[in-house]
Parts: C-alpha cells; sequence; structure tokens
C-alpha cells in the first residue's frame, strides 16, 4: 500500500512570507505608494459597493478593510487586492430582501467554509476551466442589474420601495419618473463626465475619486451658500439614508431570528444555493483576477492557498458586519500599475482605509448618493465587456448562445439560476464537442496506414482477411460514443464478418458506460458465435478494462498490441473457422 506524501506547502502557502525573504527599503518603497494609491482608489468603490448591497458604508469599508488585509496576508498571489466587488451586489441584496442581514451572515459564513474546502480539496485548478462564455454571460448581467439598481439615487426619485425583480423595477421607476430631482440628476451627469473624462487628462488620479471629491465639495458649497429657494437641500447624502462610520465594530454573532417552526438547519438548507453562488462567483472573481496579475508580472500564483484565503476571509468579515468579498481585477490592476509586486501593498492598502474609517467618517458621510450612482454606474459599463459580447455575436456559434442564456438568466431571475444553469450548459456543450471529435471509421478491405502520417515512407496497405471488419474509434471512447458504437454494432450482421476488430489505438480513456457497453457486445458476440479483437490497447485503457472485467470475458491473445497483431490473429481464427466447418 502506498503512503500519501502530504505536503502542507502544495495547499497552502503564502506569497507574503516567501516575499520576505529577500524584502529590500527599495521594493518597500513601491510598495507603499502602490498600497496608498490604491487604498484611495478602493474608497469610493467599498462604500459604493456597501449601500448598493443594502448594508451601509460602513460594512462596505469595513469588508475592504479586513477582507483585504487577510487575502494579502495569506493569499497565493503576489499582487492580489481584496474587498467587496459589484459582482456581489445583486446576490447580497437578494439574500438580504429574503432573509436579513442575520441570513447573509450565514450564507457569507457557509460561502467561506465552501472556499477552503475546495482549496484543501486542489480544486483551484479546476474552477479556472469555467467556460469565458459563462463567465462574460453572468458578468454582463450583473453589469445590467447594477445599472439598473442605481436609476433611483441617480436620478434623485427617493423610492424606498423598490421592487428586486429587474422588470418591475423598471416598471416601477417608469411609473415614478416625473419625480426627478434636477439637482440630483445634475449632481450625478456631472459626477459621470468627471469619471469618464478624468482617465483623458490624468491617470493618476482615479476617475472615481475626482468625482467624488468635486460633486462633494460642490454640494457642501450650494447647500451652505444657495438660496434655500434653490432647493439644493432635497439633495441626499450618505450622512441622510445611513449612520456614519466610526471605526472597526467590535466583533459579534447575528441575532437569529427564525420563522415560527423552522430550525437553524433549514435555515442553512435554505441558504445553501446562496452561499455556493457566492463561493463560486468569488472563486472564479479572484482566481480571474490573479491569472490576469500573473501574465503583467510574470509570477504565477498558487490557486489553492488563494481560495483557502478568500475562504477564511469570508468567514471571518461576517463577525465585524462585513459582506463577501473577494478578489478585485481594478485595485488589483491599479496595485501593479503603481509598482506594487508584493502583498506588502495590500496590507497598506488596507491600513489606508482604516484610515479613513477612523477619522473621515464625517467627510464620507457628506458624499452625494447621485455621485455614487455614477460611480457605480461607470462599474457597471467596465464589467459589462460589450466588446467581447459584439466580437461573438459576429459568429453566432454555441457560445454565442450559452452567453445569452447565461445573460438573461442573471437579469431576469438570479445569479444562482445562471451560474447553475450557465455551468450545466457549458457542460453540455464540452460534451456535444467533445462526441463531435471522436470517430468512428470501419474498413472491410484494407487500411491505408499513410492516411494517419505526415511522413513520405509510403507506408504498405494492409489487407483485412475476408470474413473480417475492423472498427477504429479515434477518441475518448466515453458515454456518448459509447451508445453510438453500440447503435453502430447492434446493426451488423453477424453473418458476414464473424471477426470484428476494434482499433483502439486512438481511445486516451474509457467510462463506466464505455465499459459497460463493451461487456455487452462481448457477451452478444459470443452468442451469436462472433470474436472481438481489441487492438492498440495503451496502457492505461487496459488496466481499465482488467479493472472493469473486460478481460476475463475475452481471450487474452484478442487483446492484440498493434494492427499487425490483430489482423494476424483474425487471420488464424477465419483458418480454423474454415478447417471446423
Amino acid at each position: 500500500m502506498k503512503s500519501i506524501d502530504f505536503k502542507l506547502e502544495d495547499v497552502f502557502a503564502p506569497k507574503l512570507f516567501q516575499t520576505l525573504r529577500n524584502y529590500s527599503r527599495a521594493q518597500f518603497a513601491q510598495d507603499a505608494l502602490a498600497g496608498v494609491i490604491v487604498g484611495i482608489v478602493a474608497i469610493p468603490l467599498a462604500i459604493a459597493f456597501g449601500i448598493s448591497s443594502g448594508v451601509g458604508p460602513t460594512e462596505g469599508l469595513v469588508t475592504a478593510i479586513i477582507a483585504g488585509l487577510i487575502i494579502s496576508v495569506l493569499g497565493g498571489s503576489k499582487v492580489q487586492i481584496g474587498g467587496p466587488t459589484g459582482a456581489f451586489i445583486v446576490i447580497i441584496y437578494g439574500i438580504i430582501q429574503e432573509y436579513g442581514l442575520a441570513g447573509l451572515t450565514v450564507a457569507t459564513i457557509m460561502a467561506g467554509i465552501l472556499l477552503i474546502v475546495m482549496g484543501v480539496a486542489h480544486l483551484g485548478s479546476v474552477i479556472k476551466f469555467v467556460p469565458y462564455p459563462v463567465i462574460v454571460g453572468f458578468t454582463a448581467g450583473i453589469a445590467l442589474t447594477i445599472f439598473s439598481t442605481q436609476m433611483n439615487d441617480f436620478f434623485g426619485l427617493g423610492l424606498t420601495d423598490v421592487p428586486a425583480n429587474f422588470i418591475d423595477k423598471w416598471i416601477y421607476y417608469g411609473g415614478h419618473f416625473h419625480d426627478v430631482n434636477v439637482w440630483a440628476l445634475a449632481i450625478g451627469l456631472f459626477s459621470l463626465l468627471v469619471c469618464i473624462f478624468m482617465p483623458k487628462v490624468t491617470k493618476r488620479i482615479p476617475g472615481s475619486l475626482a468625482a467624488i471629491v468635486l460633486a462633494t465639495f460642490a454640494v457642501w458649497l450650494l447647500k451652505t451658500y444657495a438660496p434655500a429657494s434653490w432647493g439644493i437641500a432635497s439633495v441626499q447624502t450618505i450622512s441622510d439614508l445611513y449612520a456614519l462610520p466610526h471605526g472597526i465594530p467590535a466583533p459579534h454573532l447575528p441575532s437569529m431570528e427564525l420563522a415560527e417552526g423552522e430550525s437553524f438547519f433549514t435555515m442553512v438548507q435554505k441558504l445553501f444555493p446562496s452561499a455556493f453562488t457566492i463561493a463560486m462567483l468569488g472563486a472564479i472573481e479572484s482566481l480571474l483576477s490573479a491569472m490576469v496579475a500573473d501574465g503583467v508580472i510574470g509570477d504565477k500564483h498558487n490557486s489553492n492557498t488563494e481560495l483557502i484565503a478568500q475562504g477564511v476571509a469570508n468567514v471571518v468579515v461576517p463577525f465585524f458586519g462585513g459582506i463577501p468579498a473577494t478578489g478585485a481585477i481594478a485595485r488589483t490592476m491599479t496595485n501593479i500599475n503603481n509598482g506594487g509586486r508584493t502583498p506588502v501593498a495590500g496590507v497598506i492598502h488596507a491600513i489606508v482605509l482604516l484610515l479613513v474609517l477612523l477619522f473621515l467618517g464625517q467627510l464620507v458621510g457628506m458624499i452625494p448618493m447621485s455621485c455614487l450612482a455614477a460611480v457605480l454606474i461607470m462599474v457597471a459599463y467596465s464589467m459589462s465587456g460589450w466588446k467581447t459580447i459584439v466580437g461573438l455575436f459576429k459568429h453566432r456559434n454555441r457560445d454565442f448562445w450559452v452567453l445569452v442564456i447565461t445573460f438573461f438568466l442573471t437579469v431576469i431571475f438570479d445569479l444562482t439560476v445562471a451560474i447553475e444553469v450557465g455551468l450545466l450548459l457549458a457542460m453540455v456543450l464540452f460534451l456535444m464537442r467533445t462526441n463531435e471529435e471522436t470517430h468512428i471509421r470501419t474498413f472491410h478491405n484494407e487500411i491505408d496506414p499513410n492516411e494517419d502520417t505526415e511522413s513520405n515512407l509510403n507506408l504498405e496497405h494492409l489487407t483485412i482477411p475476408e470474413g473480417v471488419e475492423v472498427y477504429e474509434i479515434d477518441g475518448p471512447y466515453f458515454f456518448g460514443i459509447a451508445n453510438r458504437f453500440d447503435e453502430i454494432m447492434s446493426h451488423v450482421s453477424g453473418e458476414k464478418y464473424p471477426v470484428r476488430i476494434i482499433r483502439m489505438r486512438k481511445v486516451p480513456f474509457v467510462d463506466s458506460t464505455a465499459m459497460h457497453n463493451l461487456s455487452m457486445l462481448i457477451q452478444r458476440s459470443h452468442k451469436e458465435g462472433i470474436t472481438i479483437i481489441l487492438s492498440g490497447v495503451n496502457d492505461h485503457v487496459h488496466k481499465q478494462l482488467m479493472q472493469g472485467g473486460i478481460e476475463q470475458q475475452m481471450d487474452p491473445h484478442n487483446i492484440c498490441a498493434n494492427i499487425h497483431f490483430a489482423l494476424r490473429r483474425a487471420a488464424d481464427l477465419m483458418e480454423r473457422m474454415k478447417g471446423e466447418s
């Protein structure tokens, strides 16, 4: 019995401890600058994501601080910046609407545990294989949903009971657009223009930060000095709707208010699909961010360590009132572009956000809600991936329709349904393509070996003995192909070809369905007086056939190393049959 050599560093090896071994002052200077800049960039985003998720500015900042710190310290990427992201807004808002903050806490902790299990189980590399059309589909759907949730604040409608459903939401908006607050709309449009044009002026100052600073100053100025008749006081700010951030909340257990007759376990069962969605979304987004970062800095992240770090962050954050967090592509790229090359930059980014929470709470409260809505509209635009969608639309192949279906499921239903159906569609698409790539060919008189080679050897054709038929399976021999092959064999007359050679030199693996069908074929052929010969079986497939009991059903001489031996064996069998007759 082989011993299992388990090494902790294969599963959990934080990059911080590796980079600190040869850390220098010069690198610290670069990381410090990058950390400060990315911390400043994260301020408006953390606040906006917190508010749009249905919690508040403090919860958004707390999540960015604690999750950002944990992900940087324990993560498997040198430059990953963690925190709340736009992708979670839809799912968080839905959970709060249905189960309240306690439900969100339970779902987030469950998602964290799932992420840790994924990392320990070495599933980091598997997550990377989620098809790109699925990712683009639900990301674009999230972008449209985020855009739709900002209309209330952007136009200053002041609605408090906006429906969660996408279609109902727009119908509700349509009935209240006559209540547009002109000042709020003007501030929103101004902020949107600053976000759009600031990068064209300078890339040193993030457009979202410039928009918030300028819009907040303008609103303060107008509220202080403009005549009351102007109506500027009607423009809502963060402090009008939410308690101002004043520090890190003490860790606490959420108060669980269960429905009558409902147990905690029942609630966990109901929340599991949402928790799974949070975990999958967090895993996909964080590993996608890490992969993009690898390409820029020329490094290789540890995907399993990254998943464990994401999991720990999501288990810890809810006890401080925070929301789900993951790696953020935009903030990670900001970190890289400003010189960040180690997790120290991420730690400094968390410290910057902590200082904002401790000392600038009053200023945060003065930010206009329509300005935050403009920032999130720009986030939605960046997430939409419209160029990719246009590119796929030109071809309109299966990938495009997987994207479209995932997109509409995200918008019309919810993210949980979209991810589940999207992954199912991706698997079906993969099986269809694999099925198409596997070919079954039949040979009766001769085999031309030159068909499968690019050499100019002009190999001699192989003659197939009379009464022998050769079938070649080219590709994986799994359930789809197994059933097709079984149908082909069932329609062949046993009287004409007493010997059948199944050529398997290009079969990399067989599954249980193929094994079962092959076993049934051998049994049926034996009853009909037909001999089955297997040719070119590789070692891996041969081992599978032994484990499945196929070898016990056949004469060992009928499992041949190559087609030459198989044809010779078939000729001998035909001679023997003629002699017996």
